[in-house]
């Protein structure tokens, strides 16, 4: 029998197993706009990171990716226009149609977006980024913007990161609930991991 450890998965939730925690990689520009954003703005919170972090759990690699920097509502614009001045492919919230005549169409470009308050972040390299509860959280809850990571591709990843990493059901249905996606995550991941 394999000796396992004790692993937390959730709030008074444990199973055996070992610990395999998700740490992005985070890419230059990734790096380079974060520094920015938090060295003009160093009081907001705010989250960068790139949609390539998703290819590691598809099934079909997309080199169509983007960034996403969310911050608090408030300081949307001001975000914007700064980075605007370095860079133009930069979109402030871009609404579906946006999204398929110019995000989709650039290359790489880079989307400001409202941070949900209580999301779950952590920090890697001194930069705010996603968890993996989020991200996926996020990819179930915003179908324009993950457009190419629905389907089966979604059920993929969700597959893949629930066997790769160990996930926090309680922080993933607790960011779920503020999403207004609870019932419905709970049960594809249910589906996933079985009900435990």
């Amino acid at each position: 029998m394999d000796k396992g450890v004790l692993e937390r998965i959730g709030k008074g939730v444990f199973k055996i197993g070992t610990t395999s925690s998700f740490i992005p990689v985070l890419d230059n520009k990734t790096q380079t706009i974060y520094n920015r954003v938090h060295s003009e703005f160093p009081f907001i919170a705010v989250c960068v990171w790139n949609t390539s972090l998703l290819n590691e759990f598809s099934l079909h690699l997309s080199n169509n990716h983007f960034t996403l920097v969310e911050v608090e509502k408030e300081s949307m614009e001001s975000v914007f226009f700064s980075l605007q001045e370095k860079k133009t492919d930069v979109y402030l919230n871009p609404n579906a149609v946006t999204l398929e005549q110019y995000v989709f169409r650039a290359n790489n470009p880079t989307i400001i977006k409202p941070l949900i308050s209580e999301s779950p972040t952590q920090r890697v390299n001194n930069i705010e980024t996603i968890t993996i509860e989020k991200m996926l959280v996020d990819l179930y809850c915003d179908v324009d913007l993950f457009q190419f990571y629905q389907g089966k591709e979604k059920g993929t990843i969700f597959k893949e990161a629930f066997s790769k990493y160990t996930i926090n059901k309680s922080k993933l249905l607790r960011y779920a609930s503020r999403r207004g996606k609870k019932e419905e995550i709970e049960k594809q991941t249910n589906q996933i991991i079985g009900n435990k």
